[in-house]
């Protein structure tokens, strides 16, 4: 097969090993830089170029696309799909993880079990807003921020209710949610395929720190999920329409609860830690699942 992976930079180890997996099993495999892909957008023959050249005969597509660039990424795989290439994960639902509110707001629509999360524009509906989650200590999340970024921990209300008047000043989208003290800084990463969890690490935050982020400092763990976990990864993952996702989830005293749902997860924490070839698994799917035309827009949203 003729495997395309759209990353910004091949040196990075997911799309390293990415690489690597499909030459095994002795795949064509091509890294497209996503940025410098280019469309003409054609009612009867749609085409992507690249350097100056037609990108044709490809059979799959691996979106790795960042965070900063879904929108023009999401464009790129949009166009792929139209030429009947089979995209790892859609655009539509790349672009429907990516949106932190819209994500939750599926979820909940399904009952996943979910932090309590609070949204609001006007300062003057902070003190409810607040109260709505359960009161101090509670979480700040900017809607745009990865990778731990734009989170913060207010430990009562009178910082909490600073933060999101300094927030809300400068225009930018937060939620708050209910800060779940069980979970004692540790969150489970579980890496879904298919409709399998086929690998699960626990991260723990660094002394002092509650963000459990690898890129924070954070440490991971080999864990064993519960099947009430593995359901809920799975299920969160289809929600989303995913077919490979990294799904964040926490502990709580009520259940397992769904912080995140990843749609470009990283290889290299779970790999190391589980000591499985999580890309050859990816590369397999590709081969079991990998048709022209295939594309659908998964789940509702």
């Amino acid at each position: 097969m003729k495997i395309a992976v759209l990353s910004r930079n091949r040196n990075l180890y997911s799309t390293r090993r990415l690489v690597e997996a499909g030459r095994e099993r002795g795949h064509d495999m091509l890294v497209i830089d996503t940025l410098r892909a280019y469309m003409n957008i054609t009612s009867h023959k749609p085409s992507i170029h690249y350097k100056g050249e037609e990108l044709i005969g490809f059979d799959a597509v691996i979106p790795r696309i960042g965070a900063s660039i879904t929108f023009y990424g999401a464009a790129v795989l949009r166009q792929f799909e139209m030429m009947g290439v089979f995209p790892l994960n859609e655009s539509v639902a790349i672009s429907r993880s990516r949106d932190k509110l819209r994500s939750l707001q599926l979820l909940a629509r399904r009952g996943v079990g979910l932090p309590v999360t609070g949204f609001a524009h006007s300062p003057d509906d902070i003190p409810d807003l607040i109260s709505m989650v359960g009161g101090a200590p509670l979480v700040i999340k900017l809607l745009e921020g990865t990778q731990g970024i734009g989170v913060v921990l207010c430990e009562t209300e009178q910082a909490a209710e600073s933060v999101l008047e300094a927030f809300m000043g400068l225009k930018a989208n937060i939620m708050v949610q209910e800060y779940i003290r069980e979970a004692g800084g540790a969150d489970i990463r579980c890496f879904v395929v298919g409709d399998k969890v086929i690998a699960a690490m626990k991260r723990q935050a660094k002394p002092g720190e509650f963000r459990s982020n690898l890129h924070r400092g954070g440490s991971a763990s080999l864990i064993k999920i519960t099947p009430e976990e593995r359901m809920t990864a799975v299920r969160a993952a289809k929600v989303m329409g995913l077919s490979v996702a990294g799904v964040d989830i926490l502990r709580s005293n009520h259940g397992p609860v769904v912080m995140e749902v990843n749609s470009s997860p990283g290889l290299e924490g779970i790999e190391t830690t589980t000591g499985k070839d999580i890309a050859g698994l990816i590369i397999q799917y590709i081969e079991k699942n990998a048709r022209p035309h295939q594309t659908r827009t998964k789940g509702k949203g």
